[in-house]
């Protein structure tokens, strides 16, 4: 069974990485930090869909390469995922992996959805997905913790092969998203604070680690902090 599932992925995962490799520079794979189940750290695998280089956190369509436009609409980039899903980091089935900055900003509601392994796709992704604001897709990553069997899975396959098909809630990104937001939202603490173990970690990433996701929404404009970098796609 596990051949007649790998084998169609590796030839197809074999071409995704061809198109990656001959129409742009820079490495066919893209790895960045994510937050995964009981808040473990591990490094999530896509294939690369922007130009190498010094890349927003969330999406900037100018810098997005012929390929990875093809491999983002029908979310191909997330395939090499299975690699996290063979060693156990994620399921095929679940919350997406997000973020650590955006963890940090949940409250004890919506980390529950940290309860269960992130999946290649799950609840939120064939309900709207990036058309969704973060925390509408964080409340249907909780009803799925809450509704987890085998029966809702195979449901939710399903129904992504559909999603990734017709590119349903591909685009989007409410704009106004606090939970995403990469400036700081009013009434956090300024530049002169202390910055908690997460926030140092999250911005050591942003410099040391360009990011670049398909899951997470563009951040807003914010007059407190000017200077701060503009904000790539879970």
């Amino acid at each position: 069974m596990l051949i007649l599932i790998a084998t169609p992925a590796l030839v197809l995962g074999a071409v995704c990485a061809l198109a990656v490799r001959v129409t742009s520079r820079g490495p066919v794979f893209f790895r960045q930090e994510r937050i995964g189940m009981n808040g473990q750290r591990f490094r999530v695998w896509k294939f690369r869909t922007m130009i190498a280089g010094d890349n927003p956190i969330f999406p900037d369509a100018s810098r997005i390469t012929p390929a990875g436009r093809v491999l983002r609409r029908l979310s191909l980039d997330e395939l090499p995922q299975l690699i996290n899903v063979a060693v156990g980091d994620m399921s095929v089935v679940g919350p997406r992996p997000t973020l650590a900055y955006q963890v940090e900003r949940y409250d004890d509601y919506q980390r529950r959805r940290l309860d269960v392994r992130p999946g290649l796709t799950g609840w939120a992704q064939i309900n709207g997905r990036n058309s969704l604001s973060w925390s509408d897709r964080i409340k249907l990553d909780v009803e799925y913790v809450q509704r987890q069997s085998m029966a809702f899975d195979l449901a939710i396959m399903v129904r992504t092969a559909k999603t990734m098909i017709t590119g349903d809630g591909v685009d989007g990104h409410p704009v106004d998203d606090v939970l995403a937001a990469t400036l700081r939202p009013e009434g956090e603490p300024g530049p002169d604070a202390v910055a908690t173990p997460v926030e140092q970690t999250a911005t050591q990433l942003s410099a040391s680690h360009p990011l670049q996701g398909s899951e997470a929404p563009v951040a807003p404009e914010a007059p407190v902090a000017p200077e701060a970098r503009p904000a790539d796609r879970s």
